[in-house]
């Protein structure tokens, strides 16, 4: 099989690496990355230049913006035409661009939905006054000009910017391999960094940022950001900024005036109002836009009283909604040289001060040349004048009159030219009086600007005078405060939930539900058949239920997740997965400093605070290490009274009472023994710990035995009262077959 030699062969890999690179250093360097000079991508160039052609100045009347995106479309960008228009409504935008560049007429879109603009046949736009500051010099030899697409037009390869315009109004932009994200500056902090470059070219990096303090959003919320994290992120060019939203107190309500960057006020009422919908912000109990033309923004929170914490309010709702918002910094763009870099602060502006001089350096040598060469042209005219019958002889008489002229009066080919080109009305007298004005004029304007031209400090002064009247005209004063607060923290869940009394209930078959109120009687309620009433405790809606399983493992479970008591519950094996084969012992609840007893059956047990019996996973935690063959017992509160007393019975009937304090506080593990039961009927499983209960001076304690009970009061507790780990005294002889330990 043959080979067409035309056809170029080359390995796969290797043409798809090409292309591939071809690719990226387009959309790096003609689309997602603006230039340094005038701080533009190419699309908005073309859309600033495109209109600037159709003399849709500040001044001109608005046209059509279907009519500039046809121009720009079939001139100089053959891309997408809605691509092209969205680049066009971003740059009209007052909430967007810092210094918009487009006047526009018409629906440009909102800050509760930028997205929401007309189309472009709708939109009507023109340029505004900033943006001739990217425009004026254009015509002044300050740009260099490339072809356009198809070679018929040419173009600016950038704009002649009087002002830092890349920092000033910023930008994003996404390429393969790196991204963009510049923030919006204020330009007058800007160009007094860049006077002070000019005057002082050693000025440090620290002397800058005293300045140029921080990013200045179009909207006026607070820059919370701390001055050192701004100051590392403009030494490194990477970093990011936070912004703020503005409340205020007003009688009762929570009144919003201002919003981060890019922030929708519709939708942070719907990041509210879904809060509320979940229960999850139980303070609050309505919510208005009452924003109009007198007040962009102006959002009303109400809170459900005076008494809630509005700083604690408000800093959940910084936390949790776009009232305030992180935005990232890559101080990214292409370079003098052409290629991307990441600048600093200090660089970027000395790089841009760079491209300004010989920008200005330009437009001077542009206007000096064309200075020189009218006053080599008025040097012939004036020569002409002063022989004017010669030469009007000349040009009757002669086949070849301009180089005739040329050889008579020492001419050059240009000068004899615009003699010849002379109209007869200009050769009046007055004429002579008009060329040596004129030449007068343009001799002073060529000595100052050949002054300029020659020394680097005139130059300097000059772009540093330009630049301080540029920003007195588009220049204001700061918007986005810079304001040292606290981090935002969402408030715990347990803050969020209403408090409310609560029983939790605990039925044998390990069914759990919760009843509103202190004062039911769990025993009393309805339960399955076959069923009966377990354990109950008592506790609030914001706290955490915590089942305690014959294993010893604990659980965690919300107070206000637990089904109602008006039902019969649910199992608790729905909520959580305990081992197989165990049971559950009892419940606890409590805050998380609160304390409880944990007892095992073989006779050892701690004290344990709530905090270290948590847990999120739903297979809970091993707290109480129980020996095989026994249980853990229900828990008792240590912290519900001003405990000092331990009791504690065994199946034998044998009940010992002694100091709280000899038991230790532990995290997890076995604890100490409680009561001391021999070994040989312990293991035979003959006698066993039934009950434990920690009590407190003055509290009777209860013992149950089947269906009679024996109150020991405080006088008759000393007869069993010793050291932890003894046997204890046998209880009287009816009385030993003790249920549970009670205290009232």
């Amino acid at each position: 099989m043959s080979i067409n030699p035309n056809i170029e062969s080359q390995p796969l890999a290797e043409f798809a690496e090409k292309a591939y690179l071809n690719y990226s250093m387009y959309v790096i360097l003609d689309r997602a990355l603006p230039f340094i000079g005038d701080g533009l991508k190419p699309v908005q160039r073309r859309i600033v230049y495109a209109m600037s052609e159709l003399g849709l100045n500040a001044a001109a009347k608005y046209k059509k913006s279907a009519r500039t995106v046809g121009d720009v479309l079939g001139k100089f960008h053959p891309h997408g035409d809605s691509a092209c228009y969205e680049s066009m409504v971003l740059m009209a935008q007052s909430f967007s661009y810092r210094y918009p560049l487009i006047d526009g007429q018409g629906n440009w879109g909102s800050t509760d939905d930028p997205k929401s603009f007309a189309a472009m046949r709708y939109t009507e736009s023109r340029l505004t006054r900033y943006a001739q500051t990217l425009l004026s010099e254009l015509g002044q030899g300050t740009s260099d000009w490339i072809p356009n697409f198809d070679g018929t037009l040419n173009e600016p390869k950038s704009l002649p910017a009087r002002l830092p315009n890349v920092l000033l109004n910023g930008g994003s932009g996404i390429a393969v391999g790196m991204a963009t994200d510049i923030p919006p500056h204020n330009a007058q902090e800007v160009v007094k960094a860049c006077v002070l470059l000019l005057d002082k070219p050693s000025t440090g990096f620290d002397e800058i940022c005293d300045i140029v303090q921080g990013p200045d959003f179009p909207s006026v919320g607070e820059i919370i950001t701390p001055p050192e994290q701004i100051r590392e992120m403009y030494a490194s060019g990477n970093g990011s900024v936070r912004q703020r939203g503005i409340w205020s107190r007003e009688a009762n309500d929570i009144v919003i005036t201002a919003l981060p960057y890019q922030a929708s006020g519709s939708k942070v009422l719907e990041q509210i109002a879904a809060q509320m919908r979940d229960k999850k912000l139980p303070m609050v109990t309505d919510l208005r836009d009452e924003s109009d033309q007198d007040n962009p923004v102006r959002l009303v929170i109400e809170p459900r009283s005076n008494r809630v914490d509005y700083e604690g309010l408000m800093a959940h709702l910084f936390a949790t909604t776009d009232l305030e918002k992180s935005y990232r910094v890559n101080l990214n763009m292409i370079d003098l040289t052409g290629r991307p870099r990441v600048f600093d602060l200090r660089n970027l502006l000395k790089q841009w001060l760079v491209y300004r001089a010989e920008t200005v350096r330009k437009r001077l040598q542009y206007r000096f040349d064309k200075v020189v060469d009218r006053l080599h042209v008025l040097d012939g005219l004036l020569a002409a004048f002063l022989n004017i019958d010669e030469v009007i002889r000349i040009i009757r008489s002669s086949d070849e009159p301009k180089a005739a002229l040329m050889k008579a009066f020492e001419l050059s080919e240009r000068q004899a030219e615009s003699i010849l080109e002379l109209r007869l009305r200009q050769l009046a007298k007055l004429e002579e009086i008009k060329i040596r004005g004129e030449q007068e004029e343009l001799s002073e304007e060529r000595d100052r600007l050949e002054l300029l031209l020659s020394s680097d400090a005139r130059l300097k002064t000059l772009v540093k005078k330009e630049l301080k009247a540029d920003a007195e005209e588009f220049g204001d004063n700061r918007r986005s405060p810079i304001v040292a607060r606290e981090a935002a923290r969402a408030m715990e869940e347990t803050d969020l939930i209403p408090s409310e009394n609560i029983t939790a209930v605990l039925s044998n078959q390990g069914w759990v539900r919760a009843a509103k109120g202190h004062e039911i009687n769990a025993s009393e309620l309805s339960y399955k058949s076959g069923d009966d009433y377990l354990h109950s405790v008592r506790g609030r809606s914001n706290q955490m239920l915590v089942p305690i399983d014959t294993t010893g493992r604990t659980y965690a479970i919300p107070g206000h997740k637990l089904p109602s008591a008006r039902g019969q519950g649910e199992p608790l094996t729905s909520l959580i997965d305990p081992p197989a084969g165990a049971g559950f012992a009892g419940l606890l609840m409590g805050q998380s400093t609160d304390k409880y007893l944990l007892c095992s059956s073989a006779g050892y047990g701690f004290v344990c605070s709530v905090a270290d019996m948590l847990s999120k996973n739903r297979k809970g935690k091993a707290t109480l290490k129980v020996p095989e063959g026994f249980s853990a017992l229900v828990p008792s509160s240590v912290s519900e009274y001003q405990t000092d007393s331990v009791a504690v019975v065994t199946s034998a009937g044998y009940l010992a009472i002694y100091a709280a304090s000899e038991l230790p506080e532990l995290g997890r593990g076995k604890g100490v023994k409680v009561i001391n039961i021999p070994s040989k009927l312990l293991k035979s499983g003959d006698e066993y710990v039934v009950s434990a209960v920690a009590f407190s001076q003055g509290q009777t304690v209860v013992v149950h035995s089947g269906q009679r009970y024996l109150n020991l009061k405080p006088s008759e507790q000393d007869h069993y009262r010793g050291a932890r780990g003894l046997r204890g005294k046998k209880l009287p002889r009816g009385f030993q077959q003790v249920r549970q330990l009670g205290v009232e």
